[in-house]
């Protein structure tokens, strides 16, 4: 499964459907209890999470927020960088960074080309003999100006989708490989606790991003790239494009209003369902996925516009109810179904692993790790799943590396948490090729990027990456998740069929 997950000789989808063929014929788990692992809470989570993202960008609810946003940054080179970069990382926490990187890019050339077009017709006007050589100084800038946006924009994606834990399909399989391996965790991985430890390292990673694509493709001079003294008209005719493409949306309707109140109750609910410094409000029976699925449930049943009694057309047919805020035939469109099978191939591996006993094997293998410090092991371990994220997909990268992962932590008697937390946000890291990520794909094919200029950017970003995450482990992250400590639930005994 590794090597298909890797090679793509076969869909992702089809090729997580192996463990229902192979585990039963083998011998090593019943069909019933391999297809159990098919639909899980973290699947659940999953859905419920989609289908809200899928109602914010039917009603183009994030499209109106980034506008907005950008009308307030301005469009400074450096401001506008630091606007779409922020906007996009924000988008994705909530929706796939494939879909805000899609909606961003083209806002940010047309922004771009404007600003270009403005200075050249400034530059006609005045009609002197330097005009070829400005010309050319004007084309140079804005092709590294164009440059640096689309990078981050695509960038900001990939990190903005590890903030939550419903930003990105990799933090949904630590959540997911966690409770099969530990049962016993007592939720230690929920959305509140997630988005505490991982916010303040997207926020890092974002602001320190930002300063390395300014200096490789703004430079240092703060005067231009702030526009200090500088003069505004073309700016005021960039500022224009914003401002026209908002006045497109009309002001918020019922259904954007409607959206826009259930996914703010929808991230109360989940940060206070068990925020860890005081009580919750949920049961144990409730989780993050009970959640999801109840207010996205909701979608369905509310109207998308302000239902009124009675009344008739204007043909003296009786009117119909209007639409609800979302209908079966737009997920069925938009909903990723493959990734559910991807997914639950991905915990059945984990538990064909445990149940096989190849998962004790592994771990006691990797037992003479336990003489190298652990924020070695962990930085090791970080710096080799980025690697590896390079040219294999984030949710299989996760797939494969966290069930090893597990059994290692728990023969050297390590947090697992201190080896899997880290290593599934690393998995988010393809900063250097344009095959790593969707957003990266997108970005190149809007034709101004060479592979070179990516993996120079991403080279560096990769590392910083790695750094600023065992920074934040070894710091907030251990004080929250108690990670210096080897907690009891981890004390699992592996239990195999003859």
């Amino acid at each position: 499964m590794a090597l298909y997950w890797c090679t793509e000789c076969m869909p992702l989808a089809v090729t997580g459907l192996l463990p229902v063929i192979l585990f039963p014929m083998m011998g090593i788990m019943e069909s019933s209890e391999v297809c159990n692992q098919y639909m899980k809470d973290s699947n659940m989570l999953f859905v419920g999470g989609l289908l809200v993202a899928i109602a914010v960008e039917y009603w183009n609810l994030h499209k109106r927020i980034a506008l907005r946003v950008l009308l307030l940054v301005g469009v400074r080179p450096a401001l506008l960088m630091m606007g779409f970069m922020g906007t996009t990382a924000f988008l994705s926490m909530w929706i796939s960074n494939t879909a805000s990187t899609a909606m961003m890019l083209p806002i940010a050339n047309a922004v771009l080309k404007q600003l270009c077009d403005s200075e050249a017709q400034a530059e006609e006007r005045e009609m002197d003999l330097m005009a070829r050589e400005r010309r050319l100084k004007r084309e140079a800038k804005y092709l590294n100006l164009d440059k640096g946006m689309s990078l981050s924009v695509c960038y900001a994606a990939s990190i903005g989708g590890t903030a939550t834990l419903t930003g990105t399909t990799p933090n949904l399989i630590l959540k997911g490989q966690l409770d099969e391996l530990f049962p016993g965790n007592e939720d230690i991985i929920n959305f509140a606790s997630w988005f505490g430890f991982s916010f303040p390292n997207m926020v890092l990673m974002l602001i320190i991003s930002w300063l390395w694509l300014q200096f490789m493709y703004l430079g240092c001079n703060m005067k231009k790239s702030f526009g200090c003294g500088m003069n505004k008209d073309g700016d005021k005719e960039a500022y224009g494009v914003i401002k026209n493409e908002y006045k497109k949306l009309g002001s918020m309707c019922f259904a954007e209003g409607c959206v826009l109140v259930l996914f703010v109750l929808l991230v109360l609910l989940w940060f206070t369902r068990e925020p860890g410094f005081m009580p919750g409000w949920a049961t144990v029976y409730v989780t993050d996925g009970t959640v999801a699925i109840l207010m996205s449930t909701l979608f369905f049943m509310i109207p998308s516009q302000l239902p009124r009694c009675g009344g008739y057309s204007e043909d003296g047919k009786p009117l119909k109810a209007p639409p609800t805020l979302l209908n079966w035939d737009v997920v069925q469109k938009k909903m990723p179904w493959n990734i559910l099978l991807l997914l639950g191939g991905g915990f059945a591996l984990a538990r064909g692993s445990e149940v096989s006993g190849l998962s004790q094997w592994l771990g006691e293998s990797l037992a003479p790790l336990q003489s190298i410090p652990p924020f070695a092991i962990s930085f090791l371990l970080c710096l080799l799943t980025a690697t590896f994220t390079e040219c294999s997909s984030n949710v299989a990268t996760t797939t494969l590396f966290l069930p090893i992962l597990a059994s290692m932590a728990v023969a050297i008697k390590l947090h697992p948490l201190y080896v899997m937390l880290p290593c599934t946000i690393c998995a988010s890291l393809a900063f250097m090729l344009p095959v790593a990520t969707p957003p990266n794909a997108i970005a190149f094919s809007y034709g101004n990027l060479k592979v070179m200029d990516m993996a120079k950017a991403g080279f560096v970003l990769n590392i910083v990456g790695v750094i600023t995450i065992n920074i934040a482990l070894n710091t907030w992250g251990a004080a929250m998740f108690n990670l210096n400590t080897f907690p009891d639930w981890a004390n699992v005994t592996i239990i195999h069929t003859p």
